[in-house]
């Protein structure tokens, strides 16, 4: 089998300024921005480098309409191997004070990072959409047999990378217990897909259709919004992680697959031994769950085709120990309405078969690159079906949507946030209100308008103006828990 060298992902450069940016400040600022993606493209520098990568986006500043999807399978040319660059590490160190001219000329005065207090709390009208939830982790804090909390983490490529839902994962685990990691793609349905506190491995060659397109003519993705097909041959493995504090133990893994007719044959292998052949035929379409128990510690699961054509979605792994369980179900380039490219039955069953407490929802990046060229009644219109749609197959779940992150651009001489960016947070919580989800207002927590370029000059923001670092993503991880934690103790005094 070809072994494809590794991807090498570097972030967007900045366009080249005209003669009107020349001003000293942003001289000073772009060389600071210079100087971070240097630190990570040249060899050696990594180690002094001044902002943590991030892989590379699908967004680009600017009115751009999303892309017409057509149907159809796409090749992944790479291997799924192991990218410990990209891992989030346990402890992050928050940088203190501003770096460069943006952050002391621009924008508002930040919050303090390491405070107990985040810089918004929840809103939630109705007083409770995240009930569910807060039972659900009240439960698993008194250690009940079988008190398992999912987490389903829906977004663009921020969750592709589980920066912010990994440490978010990490900090509900650390509280409440570790139950596992939850749902993965069976392979790297994007150079930038990552998930931190596994072992994972995939061969190149799986053929993909997804929800941002080529697009599936049957409308069926499975959890993960990507369908995957495989030749005899082909295999991916998961496993437990092998370092750190979380990620170490499984005790059940969970195959989503599809049943069809001139299914093939799927070879699954545990702990390097032969376990079962699955025959994916049947006379009509319908997916399956093949779960695997094994005791509680650490194991490995090899998938391998072996016969005809075979359609595979995803693995979950999870543990039968009281705690909880984060799927981070990231989509590089999705808006949120792309979540409706499905076929509504069969998203309502993924979703029920995972039977979560709480669905979030983080969207933003990529309808901030349509701008205004998509209308925002038809932004919140679309976002609301797919809302009801979620909240009708799993009524019991919490609901909580994540606000959009500033995003800033070139304006003459200066950085300032895309206009768009405060009406796409304005519909996001007109939203939430009107379907009864919670909601937490990222954009304001960051500090408003202006507070990307200020991001970038204290090294939270990536050099693209779009991404949080490493440490900024710890740190809007941090505040979304404690304003969940806040929330949790706020039920538990009403409740007693």
């Amino acid at each position: 089998m070809k072994v494809e060298p590794p991807v090498v992902i570097r972030g967007p450069e900045l366009r080249r300024p005209a003669r009107v940016l020349t001003s000293a400040p942003v001289l000073a600022t772009l060389c600071v921005l210079g100087l971070g993606a240097l630190s990570h493209s040249v060899p050696g520098l990594q180690r002094v480098a001044l902002f943590d990568p991030l892989p590379e986006s699908e967004e680009t500043p600017g009115a751009i309409p999303a892309p017409v999807l057509v149907e159809g399978e796409s090749t992944l040319e790479s291997e799924t191997t192991e990218r410990p660059e990209l891992a989030q590490p346990e402890h992050v160190e928050i940088p203190k004070g501003s770096r460069g001219p943006i952050a002391s000329e621009q924008g508002p005065a930040l919050e303090p990072i390491n405070v107990e207090k985040p810089p918004v709390p929840i809103e939630d009208p109705s007083g409770k959409a995240l009930d569910g939830f807060y039972a659900a982790l009240g439960r698993a804090q008194r250690k009940q047999p079988g008190a398992i909390v999912r987490v389903l983490h829906h977004g663009d490529s921020i969750v592709t990378s589980d920066y912010v839902s990994g440490t978010l994962r990490r900090k509900l685990q650390k509280r409440f217990g570790d139950a596992g990691h939850g749902f993965m793609l069976m392979a790297n349905a994007w150079p930038a897909y990552f998930h931190n506190d596994v072992s994972r491995f995939a061969s190149s060659g799986w053929k993909v259709s997804r929800i941002v397109g080529p697009l599936s003519p049957d409308g069926l993705y499975g959890l993960g919004g990507v369908s995957f097909r495989a030749p005899p041959g082909s295999r991916a493995r998961f496993g437990t992680a092998k370092s750190g504090h979380f990620g170490r133990n499984v005790s059940r893994f969970e195959v989503s697959y599809m049943r069809e007719p001139g299914g093939g044959k799927i070879q699954l292998n545990l702990d390097g031994k032969s376990y079962k052949v699955l025959d994916t035929s049947a006379e009509a379409k319908q997916t399956a769950v093949e779960t695997i128990e094994v005791p509680d510690g650490p194991h490995e699961l090899e998938v391998v085709t072996i016969k005809g054509s075979s359609r595979a979605f995803g693995v979950v792994m999870e543990r039968d120990v009281p705690g909880v369980v984060l799927d981070a179900i990231g989509v590089q380039g999705a808006r949120i309405r792309f979540l409706d490219k499905q076929d509504d039955a069969h998203w309502a069953e993924q979703l029920q078969w995972r039977k979560p407490n709480l669905l979030i929802f983080e969207f933003g990046a990529n309808e901030s690159g349509d701008g205004f060229a998509y209308p925002m009644d038809q932004y919140h219109e679309t976002m609301k079906a797919v809302l009801l749609q979620a909240r009708k197959a799993v009524p019991d779940a919490g609901c909580l949507i994540l606000a959009a992150m500033d995003r800033a651009e070139k304006k003459g001489a200066s950085l300032q946030s895309m206009a768009v960016i405060p009406a796409l947070v304005k519909e996001q919580k007109s939203t939430a209100k009107e379907v009864g989800c919670a909601f937490f207002n990222t954009y304001e927590a960051m500090g408003g308008p202006g507070s990307m370029a200020a991001w970038v000059g204290r090294g939270l923001g990536q050099a693209d103006l779009t991404h949080p670092t490493g440490s900024g993503s710890e740190v809007l991880a941090s505040w979304i828990f404690r304003a969940l934690m806040a929330g949790y103790d706020d039920y538990n005094k009403s409740h007693r």
